[in-house]
């Protein structure tokens, strides 16, 4: 037999190539099926905003009003899509040094969850991100040290915990700290069972990285890095990858219920070794980047966009991703169905 005729494992090549030759075929031995129901919506919502205001570097996402807000929720759970991440915004006018915005009884994020379950009811699994960046005037995750001007992470905590149960007592069955605080699981989990909310469930940015493919993400949030600075001494480096699986670890034992990756498609080795070696849910967040590349390039006439966003949410899943947070929720979800 020819080398061509031999497969590596040594198995005829024939015996591959007759289960590839027709489309039945091709599902029936599918290793690896992407559903709806793997499938997060990340949504904008903008205090004051009386009609959505598109985002320029994210075609198809917007910045929502209250009312777009609720009419998107029902789309997507019309679609069938279970989830959706919540990112609140504040008036240019109301951010200051400690984000005290996002804190404010009746305000937006409190706001944006009633709506959202108003609307939809249980029917949705209603995400809400746990951060300041939105709601700082310096762009940063958390407090600044005053004699430094460093990240506080300490000081950062508390304000993370009250955030998160403020969300929780607004209609959030998830919070989901991104800030990548040290403790920041721990504070949220301790204050959450505290104050009644044992059940919300805690979605952790545990492997979280200092990427360059978030900045569509920062137009949509309306987030600039005072004096154009960076994240690099609180997010994660792209070269590591034993880091990844501790700071997992870490917030693993400090109460977390599932764990995120981020960005998701640089990081398919990280999303399969946190598969293999933790055995609680793991998200994959296909970040603002990776959705605006895809965009850009079919808009060009450069590939089909579809097929490539069907592609490379299912090569997330492959590698390991319970569920995927993604920009396609809505486009994939429909072009699946149920």
């Amino acid at each position: 037999m020819s080398g061509t005729e031999q497969s590596r494992a040594g198995y005829p090549a024939v015996r591959l190539r007759r289960l590839r030759r027709t489309e039945p075929l091709r599902r029936l031995v599918g290793e690896t099926r992407l559903l709806v129901d793997d499938l997060v919506a990340p949504l904008f919502v903008a205090d004051g905003l009386r009609q959505p205001e598109p985002v320029t570097s994210l075609p198809g996402v917007v910045q929502h009003s209250l009312d777009s807000l609720a009419a998107d929720a029902k789309r997507l759970t019309g679609l069938g899509v279970p989830g959706a991440i919540l990112f609140a915004l504040p008036r240019p006018e109301d951010k200051d040094p400690t984000g005290s915005a996002a804190l404010r009884p009746g305000g937006v994020w409190s706001s944006a969850l009633h709506a959202v379950r108003d609307a939809v009811g249980e029917s949705l699994v209603l995400m809400a991100d746990v951060c300041l960046d939105e709601f700082t005037d310096h762009g940063h995750c958390g407090v600044l040290d005053p004699a430094t001007g460093d990240v506080d992470n300490d000081a950062t905590l508390p304000l993370y915990a009250e955030l998160a149960c403020l969300q929780a007592e607004s209609g959030a069955d998830v919070v989901a700290p991104s800030g990548m605080m040290d403790g920041q699981v721990g504070a949220i989990r301790e204050a959450l069972d505290s104050s009644g909310h044992g059940e919300t469930a805690i979605l952790a940015y545990a492997a979280k990285y200092a990427s360059s493919l978030y900045g569509p993400f920062r137009e949509a949030a309306g987030v600039t890095i005072a004096g154009g600075g960076h994240r690099r001494s609180y997010q994660q480096d792209p070269a590591n990858r034993r880091e990844a699986l501790a700071e997992v670890a870490l917030d693993v034992a400090e109460g977390a219920d599932a764990v995120m990756v981020k960005p998701a498609l640089t990081n398919l080795d990280v999303v399969a070794a946190v598969r293999a070696r933790f055995d609680l849910p793991v998200a994959a967040y296909q970040v603002s980047g990776e959705y605006a590349m895809v965009k850009a390039a079919a808009e060009r006439g450069w590939l089909d966009g579809a097929a490539v966003a069907l592609e490379a949410v299912t090569a997330i899943k492959r590698a390991g991703a319970d569920f995927v947070l993604t920009y396609f929720a809505g486009e994939l979800a429909d072009l699946i169905g149920g």
